[in-house]
């Protein structure tokens, strides 16, 4: 599953260059494929403090931007 997030993170990445709209499309594509209640962030400077299903958590860089996706219970 990290790969799959990776691998979605750099097709977002290669389509849009706002950091909201890779976020949409990174959630969207989780939800359709594993189930509903994921969340996206992206973007170079943010906090977190979150609630996640055990598993179901990642925070990596590609490039200059953070992403955080996690699932919530």
């Amino acid at each position: 599953m990290q790969q799959e997030a990776i691998d979605i993170a750099q097709e977002g990445m290669s389509k849009y260059s706002i950091e909201k709209d890779i976020a949409q499309y990174i959630k969207k594509t989780f939800d359709e494929r594993k189930g509903p209640t994921w969340h996206c962030i992206v973007g170079r400077n943010f906090g977190s403090f979150v609630t996640h299903e055990t598993k179901h958590f990642i925070y990596f860089y590609l490039g200059h931007c953070a992403i955080l996706l996690f699932k919530t219970q």
